[in-house]
């Protein structure tokens, strides 16, 4: 049994929360933030921008802390799920190592590349696992479309366009998304999820070219065509906070293989669907996967508890979803191509 602290009791945290539910080898020992209504369980203010508040939940039995120095301190806690904004991941990574924790750390890793190489750093001198937790790898459906690119299943990957768009978050507490310096904004917190499952999928381009809609020094809005040589596939993406208020969240894909496509789109009410060489079409049956939190939660628990032998979730593999994403960002605003 893997036990767990959890820090941080936003809609990701309490997501978590809820995840570790389903993980029969993980237990949620102790709990922690900074707001004492949410250390009574009640969570019925806790929003986001998929799923329902956090409603009411039973923490008896459970240590509740306000300072994540006293968590991190406590003994009985051998994993610490860190769910905080984007600015604190470096520095309570780092804490959680050096105090002999596994960790999982919230995507993104962090909003600057110099912090992420401190956490890939810190990582390599402790003594546990760190995780980064890149949901979109583990989510059913873009999980079977890199297993299908991965065995060439319909053959040679051809072209492939990414979509994820949301409105502006005002359901969040405080104003650190809008902050290029806490989080990166919509590019980092919300488009990472496509640029780091297209390194994880398809591979890192060998350049980028962005155009995006950039306020304040913060890229809001962005669409990237990722260069992978003549003999690479075509590949597109759009993502941010762009929408009109009312589409709080979409997003999808199109993989275009030599023989069939794949198409999902999650606002639209459209499956994911096989279409066939010969016009035909039918959704994927994708019964034998599970919910994209739990799988990625079980995932890193596995590995501390010596069931998986392998962690999918490196912090350097996240890292270069982040330096990917930031190359995005810095073509976006000056308008010409970037090398990656």
């Amino acid at each position: 049994m893997v036990n767990v602290g959890l820090i941080g009791l936003g809609f990701m945290g309490v997501t978590h929360f809820k995840g570790y539910k389903n993980i029969q080898n993980a237990r949620v020992v102790a709990v922690c933030d900074g707001i004492e209504k949410r250390l009574t369980g009640d969570w019925r203010d806790i929003k986001g921008n998929i799923g329902d508040s956090g409603g009411v939940q039973d923490l008896t039995g459970i240590a509740t802390y306000k300072e994540v120095d006293k968590l991190l301190a406590d003994p009985n806690v051998q994993f610490v799920d860190i769910c905080l904004p984007t600015g604190a991941h470096r520095d309570v990574t780092i804490r959680a190592l050096q105090a002999g924790k596994h960790v999982i750390c919230e995507k993104p890793i962090s909003a600057a590349l110099k912090d992420a190489d401190a956490m890939v750093a810190a990582a390599k001198k402790a003594k546990g696992h760190l995780f980064l937790a890149q949901v979109i790898r583990f989510w059913p459906e873009f999980k079977y479309a890199s297993e299908c690119v991965a065995d060439g299943r319909y053959g040679k990957l051809k072209g492939a366009h990414l979509r994820r768009i949301i409105s502006q978050p005002d359901w969040l507490v405080g104003d650190w998304l809008k902050s290029a310096k806490a989080s990166g904004g919509p590019l980092i917190d919300l488009h990472i999820h496509d640029s780091d499952f297209i390194v994880h999928a398809i591979g890192m381009p060998k350049r980028v070219s962005s155009q995006g809609i950039v306020a304040n020094g913060v890229v809001t809005y962005v669409v990237t065509e990722y260069s992978f040589g003549p003999k690479g596939p075509v590949v597109t993406a759009q993502g941010g906070a762009v929408a009109t208020k009312g589409l709080c969240f979409e997003h999808g894909y199109d993989f275009y293989f030599e023989n069939g496509t794949l198409q999902f789109n999650s606002r639209m009410g459209f499956p994911l669907t096989l279409w066939k060489p010969d016009g035909t079409s039918e959704k994927v049956d994708l019964s034998g996967y599970e919910d994209g939190y739990v799988a990625e939660l079980r995932h890193a628990v596995n590995v501390v508890d010596g069931k998986a032998p392998k962690n999918l979730l490196t912090p350097a593999s996240s890292r270069n979803g982040l330096k990917l994403t930031l190359a995005e960002g810095k073509s976006a605003t000056t308008g010409k191509p970037v090398a990656v």
